[in-house]
């Protein structure tokens, strides 16, 4: 599984039937510091994922096959999870008052009305 941040959808009016019914999305793989690495790609969701959210990305085949219930799928990457924080060993703390650096790349409404809850 890689972490990704969600960088857009993609339209396509003539696609295998594969892709009917399923939102595709541009994603770009990170490091453990929530840095862009590698080339960007495109992953089926099935999350309700949106762009600016980190996301956790399957990208072996036949786990994918499995999650779709298919034999033979031209699909090779699916979003599985939205992450709400990444807390990595050995990393910087983030500066005082600031939120972790995937947390607030995650942009979810969600998370605004958890640090509400939380106060």
């Amino acid at each position: 599984m890689k972490i990704c941040r969600v960088l857009g959808s993609v339209v396509a009016t003539v696609k295998h039937p594969a892709y009917h019914g399923h939102k595709l999305l541009v994603v770009q793989p990170l490091d453990e510091q929530a840095q862009p690495t590698g080339t960007s790609m495109l992953a089926i969701d099935v999350v309700q994922a949106g762009p600016g959210d980190t996301v956790l990305v399957m990208s072996e085949g036949n786990g994918v096959r499995q999650i779709l219930k298919g034999k033979q799928l031209p699909i090779r990457s699916l979003i599985v999870g939205i992450v709400d924080a990444m807390d990595v060993a050995g990393a910087p703390a983030p500066a005082p008052g600031a939120a972790p650096a995937v947390e607030a790349a995650a942009g979810r409404p969600r998370a605004a009305k958890r640090a509400k809850a939380d106060r």
